[in-house]
């Protein structure tokens, strides 16, 4: 089994200078150590030292491919890309935003955006874990659980698909199997999933039926509110029969983006496309004249709640560019201002050498 080892890998390994180098995948992130397997046997591991002072290096996620000495990992090598958000607690008000990153996953093919038809259903929410898989240069797919419990679920797919341009909407009833079998394309041998979803989307019920067995605890919804507790706590890289990969995530209680990115203008096309017959190349569709996006919105032509949901992803992703480059050029400027410190050490120790002792 191949884990989902790439040429993209190899060609990594190739360039380090090293005597044939331990290379594993990890499988699963606990608190102070990480599960990482070489294909055969599974190893608990620890960073080293080095990496843990290292400022710009990269620390390891699930879904991650790793060098390791002993059982100690060393190295994590370049992503294809990554899944993360803002840490929880971040939303709220623009200058509230997250301040840290938190690393779902790493190295995707797919990600699986798991959705109950129950109290969990909603369409702005989706929008913005779309948008969330988009930044991050993932491909997303809509699961939409507990098809049992709705009388029309095919009303709900057509909602759905009018908000996610082309992106894969699939029905599925855990309890019953049905629908399982569509998801099978994408967990071919080799091909890396992840699951995002609220607590008590049905997440852990839908990996053991992938999985054809139970291995992740699954626990009850409340009638009362449509939430479930966090049955899973830990992110995991599980292999399923058909060769493919889950890495089940805990639930999110909020989806604050890190990453800026395209996935802005790939959820609201329609959008896009109207902004283009704007009378200003820079109109912000919020109250200038000649806004072919308002004039949508007056006609029927767009929802005013997508507008809504466009502005207000659309302010944060800006926020979040903004802070980002600043944190960059402060950094910059410390680096620079460490430089110059050392330029006028050296200059004064060569205008005033140490004197000889007689």
């Amino acid at each position: 089994m191949s884990y989902g080892w790439e040429p993209f890998f190899q060609d990594q390994v190739t360039l380090i200078e090293e005597e044939e180098p331990t290379i594993g995948r990890v499988v699963g992130v606990r608190k102070n150590s990480f599960l990482v397997t070489d294909g055969n046997t599974e190893i608990l591991a620890t960073v080293s030292g080095k990496m843990l002072h290292m400022a710009d290096g990269l620390f390891p996620a699930a879904g991650d491919w790793v060098m390791l000495y002993e059982s100690m990992i060393t190295r994590v090598l370049l992503r294809k890309n990554i899944l993360s958000r803002g840490a929880s607690g971040g939303r709220g008000k623009l200058d509230a935003a997250a301040y840290k990153q938190q690393v779902i996953a790493a190295n995707l093919d797919t990600v699986f955006i798991v959705c109950g038809l129950d109290q969990d259903f909603n369409l702005r929410r989706i929008e913005r874990y779309v948008t969330l898989v988009y930044n991050c240069g993932a491909q997303p797919v809509i699961v939409l659980t507990k098809a049992d419990l709705h009388d029309s679920p095919a009303h709900i797919v057509c909602e759905v698909e009018s908000i996610v341009f082309g992106v894969p909407v699939h029905v599925v009833s855990a309890q019953e199997s049905t629908g399982i079998v569509s998801l099978g394309q994408y967990v071919a041998d080799g091909k890396t999933i992840a699951m995002l979803g609220s607590s008590g989307a049905g997440k852990s019920t839908l990996l053991n039926r992938l999985a054809g067995g139970e291995v992740q605890r699954t626990g009850a919804v409340s009638s009362a509110v449509g939430k479930g507790r966090h049955t899973t706590t830990t992110r995991d890289l599980i292999v399923l029969p058909q060769g493919g990969m889950v890495i089940d995530n805990p639930g999110v209680r909020e989806i604050a983006f890190w990453d800026s990115g395209d996935g802005l203008s790939d959820v609201f096309p329609e959008i896009e496309r109207f902004a283009q017959e704007c009378r200003f190349g820079d109109c912000t569709h919020l109250a200038e004249p000649g806004c072919r996006v308002l004039d949508a919105v007056a006609t029927g032509e767009l929802q005013a709640s997508r507008l809504d949901s466009y502005h207000k992803m659309k302010r944060e992703l800006e926020y979040q560019e903004l802070r980002h480059n600043t944190s960059a050029d402060r950094a910059e400027k410390e680096r620079w201002k460490d430089v110059s410190l050392k330029v006028k050490a050296i200059k004064k120790a060569r205008r005033y050498p140490a004197r000889k002792l007689l």
